[in-house]
């Protein structure tokens, strides 16, 4: 029953179904792929091995665009054009006190 006596409440649930065209477990899996793929898209990978480099680990940048893992940098030969420290994703967002 709904609150204040009268009707029963409506099932939402049941009604959304139909209308969506897709199970919840269906549903559930699709928004997590999205989420996911969403933070993927955000972070630097090694271009040789697909890992992503751990906070405090240096990638290098080469002259062709390549961007390469401490572990993946002997493959390559030459010196890098620079190389750059992984920062956590919250650099920068940190509370500062201020003078008073």
């Amino acid at each position: 029953m709904a609150a204040g006596g009268g009707r029963p409440a409506p099932n939402v649930s049941g009604m959304l179904r139909p209308l969506l065209g897709i199970s919840e477990p269906d549903l559930e899996r699709e928004l997590l792929r999205k989420s996911v793929g969403a933070l993927a898209a955000g972070r630097t990978t090694c271009d040789d091995c697909g890992r992503t480099p751990l906070v405090g680990e240096h990638v290098h940048l080469f002259g062709d665009g390549a961007v390469v893992c401490e572990l993946c940098r002997s493959r390559h030969r030459g010196a890098p054009e620079r190389s750059e420290l992984m920062l956590h994703s919250e650099h920068g967002h940190t509370v500062k006190p201020r003078a008073a």
